[in-house]
Formats: structure tokens, sequence, C-alpha cells
């Protein structure tokens, strides 16, 4: 796992007091320290409504953001947008970019996931239900939650490789 840990994701600054588009309709540049290469495959900051979510929650910097299929508890698929934050994790409605839940990094206790390409990975929550995800970038979502949990409360997630012959 020494190799997901080296993963460095993409930090993207949103100013909470910045607005999303200048005064001309351009969309408002962004304090970017790193290159942009992945971490938020939605470019959040051209989606105001979603910004407007992080920031009444009180997150600003965006680690991670795509679209992704979410399993419920009676196998039904639901497309959602995954975005990961310092402070939490949130599942939003792609159609109506309405929040469906919000998950404090600090109560993410174990990822599980298998080694095979089949995009399918599981987030234990013990305080709340768990998530069943599908995502073709499980290695990059896998490698920043273990980052970001890290960081918002100096536990170490853990991480269970479950492969089944």
């Amino acid at each position: 796992m020494d190799g997901l840990r080296s993963h460095r994701p993409l930090h993207v600054n949103v100013p909470s007091d910045a607005p999303v588009f200048d005064d001309d309709g351009h969309k408002a540049s962004l304090d970017e320290e790193e290159p942009s290469m992945g971490g938020d495959y939605l470019d959040v900051p051209s989606i105001p409504r979603l910004i407007n979510i992080l920031r009444k929650q009180g997150d600003n910097k965006v680690l991670f953001a795509d679209k992704v299929l979410k399993f419920t508890g009676t196998g039904k698929m639901k497309k959602r947008i995954l975005v990961i934050t310092t402070l939490a994790m949130y599942m939003v409605d792609p159609d109506t970019i309405s929040l469906k839940r919000r998950v404090t990094l600090m109560n993410v206790d174990k990822i599980s996931f298998s080694e095979l390409s089949d995009n399918f990975f599981a987030i234990t929550i013990p305080v709340e239900y768990d998530l069943l995800i599908a995502s073709t970038r499980k290695a990059e979502i896998v490698a920043i939650l273990v980052d970001a949990v890290k960081g918002a409360s100096d536990h170490e997630l853990q991480v269970e490789s479950c492969n089944s012959s």
C-alpha cells in the first residue's frame, strides 16, 4: 500500500469570499499551487451550486471530484458526484446538484477493494451506513482518502485488499 500513500492529490483552493464568476461572466481564477493534473475532474469552480454546497459546510479545498456510481442497500445503481475535501466526503446528485450525503472524514474507518479491474470499492463508516462505489479512478480515490483522513483526524485509514477466487 506504500504506493498509494505516496500519491500526491491535487489541491484546488476555492476562497470562501471569492466569486465563482467575475463581473464579465468569466470564470474566476483559482490559486493553483500545483499543476493541473487529476483530482478535480469536473472543474468544481465552474459549478456554482456545488460551490455553494461546499461553502455552506465550511469547505473550500477540493482534493477530488468526479462522477461515480453508488450502490444502494437494495442493489440499485445511482449516479453521483463524489467530492472529497480536506474535511469531508460528499455524495451529490449530478442532475439536481443537491447534496445527498456528507460524511466527515474522521468517521471514515476503512476502505476495501479488489485488485481486479472491476472498479468497485467499499467505504466503511461505523457511525453511519457504508458506501459501495464504482469508479474507473478507484486507486486515485483510495490514495486521496488515505491522505485526507490522516490529515483530518490523525488516524490511519485502514485499506484492505479483498480478492476472492
